[in-house]
C-alpha cells in the first residue's frame, strides 16, 4: 500500500511543470482559420525593458502583461523610444499542413527580431525582419508555439504597436490596400516632386548661364527639398528599414540643411552683407548654429540611445528654424523694400502652414482625408514659398535688367559726350586755324595785293594820256583777286557763321555789283531774321553761286530789274533771284551750261535744293530745310 501512493505522490509532482506551462486554448491564435489579416493585440502579451535586464536567456521569466492594458500602444513616450518591447503571442496550426503566417508589429522599427519557445522556456532565435517590417512565423502541422518578438523602435514621436497576423498570400494586397488610403496625399507629393524638378532645371540653367552664387545655393536647396517630398510620397505608409531610416533621421537631416542651403542663398539674393547687416550677421550664426546642432543630433542617434536628448535637438532646431523666419519677416516689413518682402510672404506662408501641420501631429488628428494630413500642408507651404521665390526672381531681374540698361545708356552718353566734346574740340582748333589763315591772308597777301593795285594805279596816273593796256589788266586783275581774297577771308573766318552776317553780305556785294551797271537790284529780307548758325563751307558755296548767277544775269538777260528775296517758310529758308529779262533758252545752254551744273552741284553738297526756270524772266530758288537751330 505504501508503495502505491509514494509512486502516485511521485507521478503527479513529475506532472507539475508540465501542468505550471500548459496555456488554455483559448489564449492561442489558429492561423489556419485566418483568410486575409487579423489584428491580434487583444491576444498579445508585452513587456517593456525599461532596466535593460532582458537577456534570451531570462526572458520567459519577464512579467509580460496583456497589451490592451497598456495605456500607451498608440503612441510611445519618449522615455521608452530608446528601450526594447518585446511581444508574446501563441499561436497554433489547426491544418494538416504546415504553414507560415507573418507578423507586423505596427509603425516603425529599426530592429525586429523574434524568437520561438522550446522546451523549458528556452528562447531560440528564429530570424530577423527588420528589412521588411515584419516576421515570418512558421508552425507545422497541428503544432502549438509561443513565439517573442523583439522590437527597437525608430527614432521619432509617432510609434505605435499595432499588431496583426496576415497570410503570406496577402501580404502584396494589403500593403496595396494601405498605400491606397494615401492615394491623395502620395499625389501630392509627386506633383510638388515634379514642380521642384523643374524649379531644379531652371535654377540650374540660371546658374550656368550667370554663375551667382546664390542660384547655386538654391540649387542645392531645391535638391534637398525635392528628396524630402519625393521620398515622402515614395515611403508613405511602408514599412521596414528604409522607412524607418527615413523617418527616424533622414527627414529631418533633409529639412534642417535644406534650412542652412535657404539661408545661404538668402544672404547672397538679398545681398545682406550691404543692404541689411543685422540680417546678414543673424543667418551667418543660424546656420553654423544648425550645423552644429544637426551633427550633435547625428553623434547622438548613431552612438547613444539616449532618445530624449535627440528629441530635444530635434524641437530644437525646429525652433531656430522658426524663430528665424519670423525674425526675418519683421526686418522685411520693416525695411519695406519689395524684394525681401516677397522672401518674406513666401516665408510666412511656409510658417503658418507648417504651424497647422504641427498641431495635426500634436493633436494626433487621424488622416482620413487629405486635409486631415500634416504632410499635406507642409508640402502647401513650400509650394507657397517657391511661387514668392520665383515672384522675387522676376522682380530682381527685371530691376537689375532695368539697372544695366540704365548704365548702358549712362555710359553711352558718357562717350557720346567725349566723342561730341572731341569734336568740339577739333571743331574748334579747325576754326582757330582758318581764323589763323583768314588773318594771315588779310594781313600778307590782302596787304601785297593793295600795293600792287596802288601801284598800278599810280603808274596809269604818271602815264596819263599814254594807255598801256597791261597795266590796265594789272590793275583789274589785282581789283579782281583782292574782292575773291576778301570773299574767302569772310567764308573762312568763324566770327561770320551766322544767317544774319551770310545774308548782310550777299546783300553788301549785289548792291554794289550792280552799281552803274543800268540793272535796278531790290532786295527784300525778313525783318526778324532767325538766330541760325552757318557753317562757313555753306556760307561760302551760296555766296558762289549768288555770285554766279548775277553775273549771268549781267550778262545774258538784258534785264532791267532783278529781285532778290529771303522768305521765311514751313520747313525751312527759300531764297529767290529773279529778274525781268529774256528769261534762258534750256535748249541753248552750251554758252553758260557748266556754269549751271557747277551752282547746281555746289548745293546739292550741301543739301540745298536749287532750281531754276523761266517765269517772266529767269527764276533761281534755293531751298534749305531747317528742322532745328543748327543750319550746318
Amino acid at each position: 500500500m505504501k508503495k502505491i501512493f509514494c509512486f502516485t505522490i511521485l507521478f503527479l509532482l513529475l506532472q507539475l511543470p508540465g501542468i505550471a506551462q500548459t496555456i488554455p486554448d483559448s489564449n492561442y491564435v489558429d492561423i489556419a482559420g485566418i483568410n486575409d489579416s487579423v489584428k491580434v493585440y487583444k491576444k498579445t502579451l508585452l513587456f517593456f525593458d525599461s532596466n535593460n535586464v532582458a537577456t534570451q536567456e531570462n526572458l520567459m521569466q519577464q512579467q509580460f502583461v496583456p497589451l490592451t492594458t497598456y495605456d500607451y500602444r498608440q503612441n510611445i513616450p519618449p522615455h521608452l523610444v530608446s528601450k526594447f518591447a518585446y511581444l508574446k503571442i501563441d499561436l497554433y496550426n489547426s491544418s494538416n499542413a504546415a504553414d507560415t503566417i507573418a507578423f507586423y508589429p505596427g509603425l516603425l522599427y529599426d530592429k525586429i527580431f523574434f524568437y520561438e519557445n522550446t522546451a523549458g522556456d528556452i528562447l531560440k532565435y528564429a530570424g530577423d525582419g527588420s528589412a521588411k517590417g515584419f516576421c515570418k512565423l512558421a508552425l507545422a502541422a497541428n503544432e502549438k508555439k509561443t513565439f517573442v518578438v523583439k522590437l527597437d523602435f525608430c527614432r521619432h514621436d509617432y510609434n505605435f504597436i499595432r499588431p496583426q497576423l496576415i497570410r503570406i498570400d496577402y501580404l502584396a494586397t494589403y500593403k496595396a490596400v494601405i498605400r491606397s488610403k494615401t492615394i491623395e496625399i502620395r499625389s501630392v507629393g509627386f506633383l510638388l516632386s515634379g514642380m521642384l524638378f523643374m524649379m531644379i532645371v531652371f535654377i540650374t540653367v540660371n546658374y550656368i548661364v550667370n554663375r551667382r552664387k546664390e542660384f547655386l545655393y538654391y540649387l542645392g536647396y531645391s535638391l534637398l527639398m525635392f528628396s524630402l517630398i519625393f521620398l515622402l510620397a515614395q515611403i508613405s505608409s511602408t514599412w521596414g528599414a528604409i522607412a524607418s531610416f527615413f523617418n527616424g533621421y533622414f527627414d529631418l537631416f533633409l529639412l534642417i540643411l535644406g534650412n542652412v542651403f535657404y539661408l545661404a542663398f538668402s544672404r547672397h539674393f538679398l545681398n545682406t552683407n550691404s543692404n541689411y547687416k543685422l540680417l546678414d550677421k543673424t543667418f551667418k550664426i543660424a546656420e553654423w548654429f544648425l550645423l552644429s546642432l544637426l551633427l550633435g543630433f547625428t553623434l547622438i542617434h548613431y552612438f547613444t540611445d539616449f532618445y530624449p536628448l535627440e528629441r530635444f535637438l530635434e524641437n530644437l532646431m525646429k525652433l531656430v528654424v522658426l524663430g528665424i523666419g519670423i525674425l526675418f519677416i519683421v526686418i522685411a516689413f520693416k525695411q519695406k523694400q519689395r524684394l525681401i518682402i516677397y522672401l518674406a510672404v513666401g516665408s510666412a506662408f511656409a510658417i503658418f502652414f507648417s504651424s497647422i501641420s504641427l498641431l495635426i501631429l500634436l493633436l494626433n488628428v487621424s488622416p482620413n482625408g487629405i486635409f486631415s494630413s500634416a504632410l499635406f500642408y507642409h508640402e502647401i507651404g513650400l509650394v507657397f514659398a517657391l511661387a514668392f521665390f520665383l515672384l522675387g526672381l522676376t522682380y530682381k531681374n527685371r530691376r537689375e535688367l532695368i539697372e544695366r540698361t540704365q548704365e548702358q545708356e549712362a555710359l553711352k552718353l558718357d562717350v557720346e559726350k567725349k566723342d561730341f566734346e572731341n569734336q568740339i574740340a577739333i571743331i574748334k582748333a579747325q576754326q582757330e586755324e582758318r581764323n589763323r589763315i583768314s588773318a594771315d591772308m588779310h594781313d600778307d597777301l590782302g596787304a601785297g595785293m593793295t600795293t600792287i593795285r596802288l601801284y598800278s594805279e599810280l603808274a596809269k596816273s604818271r602815264l596819263k594820256d599814254q594807255a598801256i593796256p597791261e597795266i590796265e589788266k594789272i590793275s583789274s586783275s589785282a581789283n579782281e583777286l583782292l574782292n575773291k581774297m576778301n570773299a574767302i577771308i569772310w567764308s573762312m573766318s568763324s566770327s561770320n557763321d551766322s544767317l544774319g552776317n551770310m545774308v548782310a553780305y550777299i546783300r553788301s556785294y549785289s548792291l554794289e555789283y550792280f552799281e552803274d551797271s543800268g540793272i535796278n537790284c531790290h532786295i527784300t529780307i525778313p525783318e526778324h531774321l532767325p538766330n541760325i548758325v552757318v557753317s562757313g563751307e555753306i556760307r561760302r558755296n551760296v555766296f558762289l553761286v549768288v555770285k554766279e548767277a548775277l553775273n549771268n544775269i549781267l550778262k545774258h538777260s538784258k534785264a532791267t530789274d532783278v529781285y532778290i528775296t529771303l522768305e521765311r517758310v514751313s520747313d525751312g529758308l527759300k531764297l529767290y533771284i529773279q529778274d525781268n529779262g529774256a528769261g534762258i533758252d534750256f535748249e541753248k545752254l552750251r554758252q553758260f551750261g557748266n556754269g549751271l551744273k557747277n551752282m547746281k552741284k555746289r548745293m546739292d553738297d550741301i543739301n540745298i535744293n536749287f532750281s531754276i526756270e523761266n517765269n517772266n524772266g529767269t527764276l533761281i530758288t534755293l531751298h534749305r530745310v531747317v528742322k532745328d537751330a543748327n543750319f550746318s
